[in-house]
């Protein structure tokens, strides 16, 4: 017996990183999953390798910023599975680096777009479907750059600190149709994201040192250790948790560092 039996989930960033884990790790678990990405190739990918573990998975070409797609990907989820249970908003973006002065407007308009604006989009069209069914469970990708800044990214940590608190109205809203909304807040996860928040001056070995500066745990996290705890979230093992933050960052929100 998996801890999703049963469940339908939609995946969204689903073709690599932490969405690619999650939705690997949901099907294991027996959670009929729909792959949700605008990378066909690798969306496409994940799917094939979830078929080959013999359990079910659909792959959706989905841009998070269109409402209409996202709409699309709602409504086939549930003519394809009958119903809607679980929907992880997972899909985001670091953008470019830029102070805050210097940021340009159209890299604030894409960042905020995709991490908050696509975020409410998959919100507004799947809970009127988790309403008909009689509950479900949204999952939304935020950061421990929610809670305090990050230099150099100020769209980055707007968007995600708006998707905390996002999360949390929801969660106000609809407890009562039960459905809870929760949020992950990672720290420095190994995905590409990483190449792209360091930019020119990536260095793999350097960038591996510094994380020891402000994760106590002295390494970054793997995609599939937020995955684990996404199954948390999505199933009844959390059965009383809603409108809150889940830190999975290796200690870095804890305090300074000693020394």
């Amino acid at each position: 017996m998996g801890k999703l039996d049963g469940k339908v989930a939609i995946i969204t960033g689903s073709a690599s990183g932490i969405g690619r884990a999650t939705a690997k790790l949901f099907a294991h678990e027996g959670a009929r999953v729909v792959v949700a990405d605008y990378d066909a190739e690798q969306g496409l990918q994940v799917a094939a390798d979830i078929h080959e573990t013999g359990r079910e998975a659909t792959f959706l070409h989905t841009d998070v910023r269109v409402p209409e797609q996202v709409q699309a990907m709602i409504q086939k989820t549930v003519t394809t599975y009958g119903h809607l249970d679980i929907l992880y908003n997972n899909a985001g973006i670091p953008g470019d680096q830029a102070a805050t002065g210097e940021c340009s407007i159209d890299n604030w308009d894409n960042v905020v777009t995709t991490n908050l604006r696509g975020v409410f989009l998959g919100m507004r069209y799947a809970i009127p479907e988790m309403i008909k069914n009689g509950g479900g469970v949204i999952i939304n990708t935020a950061s421990v750059n929610g809670m305090i800044g990050l230099p150099y990214h100020p769209a980055y940590t707007a968007s995600k600190g708006g998707v905390i608190q996002l999360t949390k109205t929801a969660a106000l809203e609809y407890a009562q149709h039960n459905i809870r909304v929760n949020c992950i807040c990672p720290g420095g996860i190994w995905t590409n994201i990483i190449k792209t928040f360091w930019g020119d001056q990536f260095d793999e070995e350097m960038v591996k040192r510094e994380v020891t500066k402000y994760q106590p745990i002295g390494r970054f996290g793997q995609p599939e250790e937020i995955a684990r705890l996404a199954l948390f979230l999505a199933s009844d093992d959390s059965s009383f948790c809603t409108g809150a933050p889940f830190i999975a960052d290796g200690g870095s929100l804890a305090g300074p560092m000693p020394g």
